[in-house]
């Protein structure tokens, strides 16, 4: 397989996943050195092969964009049967590295797995609010890393933490969007455009990135993070607001890709 065939598993974001899950895993006192790399691994290796069933299933739509029509599919260099089963290969492995953690991790993952699939990727097409039903599947991956290391799932320390990563994500793949707004509508493909009007989508971009920094600002008073370690990483959607303006979503994609690696990062060191 050639490095043009990897963006079959989107292997960025497959690492984005993991790292969110050993976010989660860090949240647990003590917790055993093994099982974090078990979730970074197991969490990336299901988020690639999911990659690889959704390229499948949207391989029409990918022929119609800039973006993506040099994707092995769309290219013919991979027949969606030889897709189906990589993505299929990796799905059953890193269910199968989750398992080292007991039931309940894999069977998140694949609740996980299955909204992305058969929730998020059919809405896609359908309505604009898909961008935000999607996000729950990117919420979860916190709390696989969390009952690896033995929390309860139901546990309201990881149910903040995957709040907070469920706030990421919206303005993350939202000024996603944006960026590549042509490639959408050549698709046909709804895209997310509030505040139309007299405020300007600006805005709402500015007020998800300030409900992330709060959020954030919340974890010393919970016991999640320590007073000093907090401001640092709400830094990172606060610094965000004053120069979010339209043409600068490249910028600010790339600046929200730190939020999850510093959020791990604190919570490792706290």
């Amino acid at each position: 397989m050639t490095r043009q065939d990897l963006v079959l598993f989107r292997p960025r974001l497959a690492l984005l996943n993991g790292i969110a899950a050993v976010a989660g895993h860090a949240l647990v006192p003590d917790a055993a050195h093994a099982t974090l790399w078990v979730a970074l691994a197991g969490v990336a290796i299901l988020a690639a092969g999911g990659s690889a069933l959704n390229q499948v299933l949207e391989r029409d739509l990918d022929r119609f964009m800039e973006r993506t029509r040099h994707r092995p599919l769309p290219r013919g260099d991979l027949s969606p049967a030889m897709a189906t089963v990589l993505g299929c290969a990796c799905i059953g492995a890193g269910l199968l590295v989750l398992a080292a953690g007991g039931p309940v991790p894999p069977l998140l993952g694949a609740v996980a797995l299955a909204w992305y699939l058969a929730v998020y990727t059919p809405l896609k097409r359908r309505t604009s609010l898909a961008l935000a039903i999607g996000a729950v599947s990117g919420a979860l991956p916190p709390v696989i890393g969390w009952t690896l290391a033995g929390g309860a799932p139901g546990d309201y320390r990881i149910i903040l933490l995957a709040g907070i990563f469920f706030l990421w994500q919206v303005p993350h793949f939202w000024l996603f969007q944006r960026r590549h707004a042509d490639d959408y509508r050549r698709a046909g493909i709804p895209l997310f455009t509030p505040g139309a009007g007299r405020l300007g989508p600006s805005f709402h971009v500015r007020l998800w990135l300030g409900a992330l920094a709060a959020s954030v600002l919340l974890l010393p008073a919970f016991g999640l993070m320590g007073p000093r370690m907090a401001p640092w990483i709400a830094a990172v959607p606060l610094l965000l607001i004053p120069v979010c303006r339209p043409r600068s979503e490249a910028t600010l994609f790339s600046c929200l890709n730190a939020f999850p690696p510093l959020m791990a990062l604190a919570l490792l060191l706290r």
